[in-house]
């Protein structure tokens, strides 16, 4: 549906184009931005490699295990449903500490896992359950610790501290988690409530 949705647009984009004698500014706006964007990837890569290493060697001295323990009372009642010791709790600590440094590249995958383990404690049924439900809040609202990817876009458009975003990044995303937290607990209830009646 959505390679629909963005063929629709480039084809409007491009009729409006010719109807209004401006197809040269576009064509030059598209080699443009294709070459911005390959710059910017390349910029992104490394600083993503960067940070996956940072992350290698804090597992390796055993620092994310010392944060997977720090947060797993939290995630254990966040996650009611899910087991301690299931490795959908493992994935999902994974997928948060990723989060939390701005990783959502190499948090993706272990969201993915997680998703696939809490989908068979919920029994292989294709209706969410809760705890599927409370991740996506989390990974939708995202918080940060170190927004490692809008820095890396910062640098690469040379702002003067590209890291004065990390303030407003934690307050914001400290902010979103939260309120995904009690919104998806909101809703759990209310459901709960509907349930009994």
């Amino acid at each position: 549906m959505i390679n629909l949705i963005w063929v629709a647009l480039f084809l409007v984009g491009m009729v409006y184009a010719l109807f209004n004698g401006t197809v040269d500014e576009v064509n030059q706006a598209i080699f443009k931005s294709a070459s911005e964007g390959v710059t910017l990837c390349i910029g992104l890569i490394s600083v993503l490699i960067f940070w996956l290493g940072l992350m290698k060697v804090a597992e390796e001295a055993g620092l994310l295990s010392k944060l997977s323990r720090l947060f797993k009372p939290l995630m254990k009642r966040i996650f009611p449903e899910v087991p301690p010791s299931h490795p959908a709790m493992g994935y999902i600590l994974s997928n948060t500490i990723a989060n939390l440094f701005g990783l959502g590249n190499a948090a993706t995958p272990m969201g993915i896992k997680a998703m696939e383990e809490l989908k068979k404690l919920n029994g292989g049924k294709d209706s969410p359950s809760r705890s599927m439900i409370t991740l996506l809040a989390l990974n939708t609202s995202g918080m940060t610790l170190i927004p490692t990817t809008v820095i890396g876009i910062r640098m690469q458009y040379g702002s003067a501290s590209p890291t004065d975003i990390v303030g407003p990044t934690l307050i914001a995303t400290l902010c979103t988690t939260l309120s995904a937290i009690l919104i998806d607990r909101y809703f759990y209830y209310r459901r709960k409530r509907k349930g009994k009646k």
